[in-house]
């Protein structure tokens, strides 16, 4: 439970700060800090729904929204991931002539389902759908919650914006992090596309993934060639690989020449 990680991480700092560690003194600290993250989690809350024009909330779902500023998802906050999400999803909505409030609305609580799981992300979707009917939220917004994953099959055009809106604000480069696992295998799978061209004889992932370098034979690959296998790896990468941002492809045709002066 994050809420419950903050209360515990900042009880500690505060009773190692002051010295003074005894069973009445932890009560004492405890007691206080939870009541100051309480009325942390209540002003996130309220500030979001106040800074994304979204009215008429349930004070319960408030809470939930507050809980959020102590969730992360692969490094990435989960509240200011909801507000990025309403943000982007009230613009989409704007350009094409959708309900903009409902699109921020369902942007802000697409996630609040995380707000009660906080292990994975596995069926946050239903368990925020359930939330939503619970606290009195509309049928239209109960499914942009439950679809976002496509849990369940989107109704309405706000639905479509708010998975849009969502994928963008998560791939959207730094935003997450990546598991280890996740980044040596993006390294593997870059490197070994290019390692399947004819006259390439090395090649490297570099920038974190973000450009490769491949080198080929001089004497198998001229100069037009090159410019052409180095499109084709850029397009086997687009269409085999997800990735965020870009990939930079540079192929390197080396040309030696030695004499020797006796």
């Amino acid at each position: 439970d994050p809420v419950r990680r903050e209360i515990a991480k900042v009880s500690m700092e505060r009773l190692i700060a002051d010295g003074r560690i005894h069973p009445a003194r932890i009560e004492e600290v405890t007691t206080k800090v939870t009541k100051e993250i309480n009325q942390i989690i209540l002003e996130e809350g309220e500030k979001a729904a106040f800074d994304l024009s979204v009215q008429g909330l349930a004070p319960e779902l408030i809470q939930y929204i507050g809980r959020l500023h102590f969730r992360t998802s692969y490094g990435q906050n989960i509240l200011l991931h909801s507000k990025e999400v309403a943000n982007v999803a009230g613009m989409i909505a704007a350009e094409i002539g959708a309900n903009v409030d409902v699109a921020r609305r369902g942007g802000l609580l697409h996630d609040i389902g995380k707000a009660v799981i906080t292990e994975g992300d596995g069926g946050h979707a239903l368990v925020g759908g359930d939330l939503a009917r619970k606290y009195g939220e509309s049928p239209q917004i109960i499914n942009i919650i439950e679809s976002h994953h496509n849990d369940k099959e989107p109704t309405s055009v706000e639905a479509i914006i708010v998975q849009a809106a969502d994928a963008i604000s998560a791939s959207r480069p730094g935003a997450r992090r990546e598991s280890m696992d996740t980044y040596l295998k993006r390294l593997e799978s870059l490197e070994k596309i290019a390692e399947g061209f004819e006259g390439v004889e090395k090649c490297f992932a570099i920038q974190a993934g973000r450009e490769i370098r491949v080198i080929v034979n001089n004497d198998k690959i001229d100069d037009s060639l090159a410019k052409e296998v180095a499109r084709d790896i850029a397009k086997k990468i687009e269409k085999e690989l997800k990735y965020p941002g870009r990939i930079k492809v540079t192929l390197i045709r080396e040309t030696r020449i030695v004499e020797y002066a006796r």
